[in-house]
């Protein structure tokens, strides 16, 4: 089978799920159920991508945080250089 075949799902889900299906689909102006199930399925992705994303930054401001503190400290002392007491 060539890899940019489409394929075909067809699920059958309780009433109470395709209520919300339904009401998702007016909510979201969705043109189709199946475009409600594509977002559906889109957002835990995108969650998991900026929960990767925000480790990342978390990992790099530890990596960093000792550098960063030692510059505040240097430049504290300058911060009322130049200033005139009023």
């Amino acid at each position: 089978m060539k890899p940019n075949v489409l394929k075909k799902s067809s699920f059958t889900l309780p009433a109470e799920e395709h209520a919300r299906v339904l009401r998702l689909r007016r909510l979201l102006n969705a043109r189709s159920n199946t475009e409600v199930i594509r977002r559906s399925l889109r957002l835990p992705e995108e969650s998991v991508s900026r929960e990767e994303l925000r480790r990342r930054f978390r990992d790099a401001a530890a990596r960093v945080r000792s550098s960063t503190l030692e510059a505040v400290r240097d430049l504290d002392q300058l911060t009322g250089e130049g200033l005139d007491d009023a």
